[in-house]
């Protein structure tokens, strides 16, 4: 093989579980090849900085179960910093990389697409709890996400029940609802709440009747999930009065207003929780583990390859590659029959 035996991988973006599956494989693998592998700690601010490590078989051995990165990660881009994106390539070329792959959601394969377009060879796995990239049907951390988001819906389900209350769960989803869609579907919830589909004033009376339907038919509870980029069109409850800006709830506040909203309509005791970054957190599941494995495999073989500005990705199930150009700048949004299939359950 022509060129540099030497391979960089770097994570950027938010955290989520099944990064270090991803630099495992990628590493492991590209060792097996005869690579010496780079670590680029922080994302692409360690580029930056001049700061990273060498990824050898014992710093990437019992990582596989590991939640966050061992790479630590930032949400640096080198394309808002005047000069940046040429210290860039040229810590690419000082280190003596042949590729570098670069572990990331919208904004940091976006940054990768452009820098790929300046001259850097790179190859994307796309990494988000949210599943919000396009052109893959899911990326690592979104089914852990979910079973997080699943148990935790189980749970209030039993206090739900215990003390005849509507219980309100807020999941992450700033652009794309898939957590909420799939978490909710896989609980049984009675209504959710997506960036998607904007609430106006019919939706929440229909989702209030709900709650009234329910307890006339004896079931004295309700679960509804709501995405923190659930969207409120046109309404002046007094909930809407605290912490807002131009009508629209502040980030990590919209299942509060909601909560509230609907204990005002219908006199129904509503209390709502939020996972926050708790869904970001802990150990991948085995799907995680085993889609982050995939994908780090295929990486180094199309660094091996000399096949840059792709993106790994999984249609149906396989794994495939895309251009990073064809991701990059959009949003994965959520398919309206999969959100027509968890509402047909709505009771």
């Amino acid at each position: 093989m022509e060129g540099h035996k030497r391979i960089g991988v770097m994570t950027g973006g938010g955290d989520c579980p099944g990064l270090n599956a991803a630099i495992r494989a990628t590493a492991k693998t590209a060792i097996l090849a005869s690579y010496e592998v780079i670590g680029i700690r922080d994302g692409w601010q360690g580029l930056i900085d001049h700061d990273n490590l060498i990824l050898d078989q014992a710093r990437t051995s019992e990582i596989l179960d590991r939640g966050g990165t061992i790479l630590g990660t930032s949400r640096f881009s080198p394309l808002k910093v005047e000069g940046a994106p040429e210290q860039v390539l040229r810590a690419f070329a000082d280190l003596g990389l042949s590729g570098l792959v670069v572990l990331g959601g919208n904004g940091t394969l976006s940054v990768a697409s452009k820098m790929f377009d300046m001259g850097l060879p790179v190859v994307g796995i796309p990494k988000t709890i949210d599943n919000d990239v396009a052109e893959t049907e899911f990326a690592i951390g979104f089914q852990t996400a979910v079973q997080i988001a699943t148990d935790a819906l189980d749970r209030l389900r039993s206090t739900a029940e215990s003390h005849h209350r509507v219980m309100l769960l807020e999941v992450m989803g700033r652009d794309a609802g898939w957590i909420a869609v799939y978490a909710g579907m896989a609980s049984g919830a009675d209504a959710i709440l997506i960036p998607e589909i904007p609430v106006d004033e019919d939706r929440m009376e229909k989702i209030c009747e709900m709650v009234g339907t329910r307890s006339g038919k004896g079931k004295k509870y309700s679960i509804v999930v709501v995405a923190e980029g659930a969207r409120l069109t046109g309404f002046t409850s007094s909930a809407m009065n605290v912490d807002c800006a131009g009508g629209q709830p502040s980030a990590h506040r919209i299942g509060e207003v909601v909560a509230q909203m609907v204990q005002e309509r219908t006199g129904v005791e509503t209390r709502h929780s939020s996972l926050d970054y708790i869904q970001r957190g802990g150990s991948p599941t085995a799907y995680d583990r085993n889609l982050a494995t995939a994908f780090g495999a295929r990486a180094t073989e199309l660094v091996r390859k000399r096949d840059f500005g792709k993106m790994v990705a999984l249609k149906g199930n396989g794994v495939v590659t895309v251009p990073l150009g064809q991701i990059a700048d959009r949003i994965r949004t959520v398919d309206r029959d999969m959100y027509d299939l968890a509402a047909k359950f709505f009771s």
